[in-house]
Formats: structure tokens, sequence, C-alpha cells
């Protein structure tokens, strides 16, 4: 609304196995990824940029669309244009599985955009102009490069490697350097708050005081972690 971002959540998904019921999406079931009890489940509907869970991804999406609060209370169910960013180089299959989850959520009209496309609309590129422009879009289960002109793309590659690999890497690091066990969500935030691909930065970010398991003793133990650990 008003060219402003109206919701910004993770994907994911928290379940009652017992019932199969969704019990949370997005933020809160972020929190509770890693540090649930056997009746429930955290699951990641998207892997690699493509729908690995149908039921969860339309749970998902239909929590996220509840989430917009258009200010109209009405009986009717509005009439939703979706329009929704996919990898370069994903399949038709992979493809029909996205539009079949928005339409089952509610989505009437349903576009389907490449991801480099909409990062290149996004940052405000001319994507009509008869000149190449290379677009690098590093998100979570894939990054993606593409060639775009003349309001298509010339050339693409799609590396399913990306922000989940690097939050992983940042785990396995920790657990190596530190021999202290952290979570995904820690990784992620290190990520976040602290990760840089410079070496040199003018204003470099403070220090980041990490918590997790020491593995040798099994106690809590915080580490300190910096840009350049």
């Amino acid at each position: 609304a008003n060219d402003k971002v109206v919701v910004d959540e993770p994907s994911i998904v928290a379940v009652d196995r017992s019932t199969g019921k969704v019990i949370a999406v997005g933020k809160q079931a972020m929190q509770m990824h890693g540090k649930t009890h056997e009746n429930i489940k955290t699951i990641r509907p998207l892997r690699d940029g493509v729908i690995a869970d149908f039921q969860a991804a339309e749970h998902m999406i239909r929590e996220m669309i509840k989430m917009v609060n258009t200010g109209k209370s009405s009986l009717f169910q509005p009439s939703l244009k979706m329009v929704i960013c996919i990898p370069s180089g994903i399949t038709e299959v992979e493809k029909r599985a996205v539009r079949d989850s928005a339409e089952h959520a509610g989505g009437k009209e349903v576009y389907l955009i490449q991801e480099p496309m909409a990062a290149a609309i996004g940052i405000g590129i001319d994507v009509e102009e008869p000149m190449g422009n290379m677009i690098i879009d590093i998100g979570g289960g894939t990054s993606e490069i593409a060639v775009i002109a003349l309001g298509g793309i010339v050339c693409d590659r799609s590396i399913r490697t990306a922000g989940d690999d690097l939050t992983a890497d940042i785990e396995d690091y920790i657990r190596r350097q530190y021999n202290v066990l952290v979570g995904e969500r820690t990784a992620e935030k290190i990520k976040i708050e602290v990760g840089s691909a410079l070496t040199e930065l003018e204003n470099p970010p403070p220090e980041l005081a990490v918590h997790g398991r020491d593995l040798m003793t099994g106690k809590p133990k915080e580490v300190k972690v910096s840009k350049t650990v």
C-alpha cells in the first residue's frame, strides 16, 4: 500500500503433527524453528526457490494474505491479483505448482515473473532499453544471474547456492572454530548483523555476542563474533 512493504515474513510454517493444523506462519513460526517438541514440526515450504510442500505453501500464502490489512471489512473474498517471482531455471512442472498453490490460496489472476527481471524493475532499471544489464540476485535457495535487454532475459543461469548455504557455512564455522553449537536462527543473525562480502569496511559493525552450547562441556557458552572472525 502506497509503495510500502506491508508484510515481510520468512517462508516457514509450524504445524501440529497430530492434527495437521497450522499453528503459526512467518516470524512466529521462525521463533519456534529448532525449539519445538515432538508434537510440533516446522516446515519450509520452499526449497531452492521452488515449492517442496504443496499444502504448507498454500497455507502460508493464505495466512500472509490475511496479514495484509486492507481496512475494508467484506463478506466476500477480494479478487486477488498476484505476481510471484520464480527462479529462472525452474521446470514447467515447478511453475505449475507455484501457480496452483497461489490459485488455491485465493489468487484470481496469477502472474509469474522471473526473479532477475523483478529485481531489475525493483531497482529502477529501464528493462525495455536496447542495452544489456547484468543482474545478480542472491536469494535464500538460489542465486540468479541474468542479462536483461529489450524487456526480456537474453541469457541466464540459476545456481542453487545462496543465502541458506551461507547460513549453514556459518553454523559449521562456529562449530569448528569455537567448538560451539549454534542454531540456524543464530547463524542467520550473524550473517545479517556482522556478515560482509568485503574484507575492508569504513564503518565495520560492532562485535556480536553469540550464545550456543559448548560441545566439550555441554554448557552454554558466549563467543564474540566480528566481521573478520
